[in-house]
């Protein structure tokens, strides 16, 4: 039965590797101020270790969408648990560059099988009217992942020390990969898919067909503006700007890096209900999202040298609501492909955003050393100017976002005779802006 104990239970599975897999992308946000010390580099060298994480992620996103729709979640989530177990036990052991950068290149390959695979047992196992509030749930309850790296293992780099945290990581990603061998299932009628033969027409064919949509490439769009600005915060920049820029001790730090997952996870629920409950309205959520980041972001850089307590926990409030909009977009791909392209929609979806913090993380850096000759000596000032890149990277995506609304609903229009009409129009129907509310749209 869908949507039944069974269906949680398998959900469950999924989420604790997806969980474990935050914890291992996020690990480096937590140790960058002691690598930067363990490995004698500046920020340019400190953030390229994330940009190439980041670039291994998003690479293998297409990759792992064609393979997971012949192959199913199972084998591509146990494999990518003990490919991240084995960067971590590296990264663990590495005193040199060349180790730590093949530990994150491991990380980045296991975490590209991870995520996609996890959100497509959704629609297996539940029913479609429930889909959005548990795509909801699974990206926000796997944040759960940043608590584990903001807390726990930032109190075993402070305490054992480097060996010690990373090789505990690792032991997570072992007992995930023997779980999800062991309890995860692909669909509610079989373990696994059959493996059909691949033939390059075939991957070429349903990479085109998802591609040539445009609700997919609004939902790559979405993603890219929605989710690089708590990506850049969370994976690497927002430790070191707390501390080293804003002068907070490294418990409060990982207190407001707790409270940005904390937030994401308490506005999923209520955006997957809005999502479900509006669909034809998701994109003014999506800018809804946008704007509140700006917003926060903006509020930061304008205040007067350091900015108080209450100004970063708006900044982490607003930012925490990226992880919620960023799920729209696998809404915007599950809703306009068929479910045998849906791994391969989902995979593009999900190049967006981490390409976008890719370059969000690498120029943030390459500023940093810019500005302070590649000295880990940074003022207020010199992250103020660095931090200030995101808003020409979401400039971009926004211009992707509302290009591409457009030509979806053209679509609709075309295809299925459904009209969205203007929101203002529709609002004034209902009387908000004559102070009369009246009907229903």
């Amino acid at each position: 039965m869908l949507g039944g104990a069974r269906a949680w239970a398998v959900w469950a599975v999924g989420l604790t590797a997806y969980v474990v897999a935050v914890l291992h992308r996020t690990s480096l946000g937590v140790a960058g101020l002691d690598a930067q010390v363990r490995f004698d580099i500046g920020a340019g060298a400190l953030a390229s270790f994330a940009v190439l994480q980041l670039l291994v992620y998003a690479g293998l996103q297409v990759p792992v969408g064609l393979l997971l729709d012949r192959f199913g979640s199972v084998r591509l989530v146990v494999g990518g648990a003990v490919v991240m177990a084995a960067g971590q036990a590296l990264m663990a052991f590495s005193d040199g560059v060349t180790g730590a950068v093949l530990a994150r290149v491991l990380v980045g390959a296991g975490d590209a099988m991870t995520f996609i695979s996890v959100l497509r047992l959704v629609p297996q196992w539940f029913p479609a009217r429930r889909v959005p509030v548990v795509t909801q749930l699974t990206g926000l309850s796997g944040q759960l992942g940043q608590v584990l790296s903001a807390v726990p293992l930032a109190a075993l780099l402070a305490g054992p020390g480097w060996t010690t945290a990373f090789v505990s990581a690792a032991g997570a990603g072992v007992f995930v990969a023997v779980v999800a061998l062991v309890a995860l299932h692909d669909t509610p009628q079989r373990r696994v898919n059959s493996g059909a033969a691949l033939t390059l027409g075939q991957l070429g064919s349903d990479l085109a067909s998802a591609w040539r949509h445009p609700g997919t490439r609004l939902g790559l769009w979405t993603h890219f503006t929605t989710q690089f600005p708590g990506t850049v915060f969370a994976l690497i920049w927002g430790y070191p700007f707390l501390v080293a820029g804003e002068g907070l001790s490294r418990g409060t730090a990982s207190a407001l890096l707790t409270l940005f997952v904390l937030t994401g996870m308490a506005a999923g629920p209520v955006v997957g209900v809005l999502v479900q409950r509006h669909p034809l309205r998701r994109s003014w959520l999506v800018l809804g999202v946008i704007g509140a980041n700006a917003l926060g972001w903006g509020l930061v850089i304008a205040w007067p040298g350091r900015a108080p307590l209450a100004v970063l926990v708006v900044l982490v409030l607003a930012l925490g609501l990226g992880g919620p909009g960023s799920m729209i977009g696998f809404e915007f791909a599950r809703t306009f492909n068929p479910p045998n392209r849906l791994g391969t929609a989902t995979g593009i979806v999900n190049v967006g955003g981490f390409v976008a913090s890719l370059v969000s993380i690498l120029l943030v850096g390459l500023i940093l050393d810019a500005r302070t000759g590649g000295r880990a000596a940074y003022d207020i000032v010199d992250f103020k100017v660095a931090m200030s890149v995101q808003f020409a990277i979401g400039v971009i995506g926004l211009i992707g976002i509302l290009r591409t609304r457009k030509l979806v609903r053209r679509r609709l229009a075309d295809e299925q005779g459904v009209i969205v009409r203007p929101l203002r129009e529709v609002l004034a129907e209902k009387g908000w802006f004559s102070g009369e509310r009246i009907g229903k749209s």
